[in-house]
């Protein structure tokens, strides 16, 4: 039985990381099976955090497709170097966005989204290959301690994949 418990906001948002991190850890101990693991870590991210979506896309074909996700619906592919994900993919980085409609080339698959954040997942040898794309329906949600946080968080996801 999985069991997490909740993450107390009163706390800095390294300490807040620092038990999602275990979380995460936790409930994927023992899970092999992928899909299942990233629908997990989906619904623990979205809902310990209270962001408004938070999905996976991964590289098939010289395309991004989505992958497991918590929230609204969501644009199903997106080419590389395009919108804030494809952006990622290409440049193979983190990208934190704090206005959406201020980003060129951003993708609205939601008129609510408003900032948003992507982070590269990453084979054995570096390679990107998908992302994690977290929105918020505020502005400038994400920041410098959120990109240092969840890398440490793809970077555990980047071990059981």
């Amino acid at each position: 039985m999985i069991t997490t418990t909740s993450i107390d906001k009163k706390t800095s948002k390294k300490t807040q990381y620092e038990v999602l991190l275990a979380q995460v850890k936790s409930i994927t101990a023992g899970e092999s099976n992928r899909i299942a693991n990233l629908g997990n870590i989906c619904a623990l991210l979205k809902y310990e955090m209270n962001w408004f979506w938070v999905g996976f896309y991964f590289v098939e074909n010289e395309t991004l497709v989505l992958n497991t996700f918590q929230g609204t619906l969501a644009c199903t592919r997106i080419k590389k170097r395009e919108g804030v994900c494809g952006k990622s993919w290409g440049e193979n980085k983190t990208i934190v966005v704090s206005d959406v409609n201020k980003f060129e080339g951003h993708i609205a698959c939601s008129s609510i989204t408003k900032s948003e954040i992507v982070l590269p997942i990453r084979d054995e040898n570096n390679n990107c290959i998908g992302v994690l794309d977290i929105d918020s329906e505020f502005l400038n949600t994400f920041d410098i301690e959120d990109k240092l946080g969840l890398e440490q968080i793809t970077t555990f996801i980047n071990s059981i994949l």
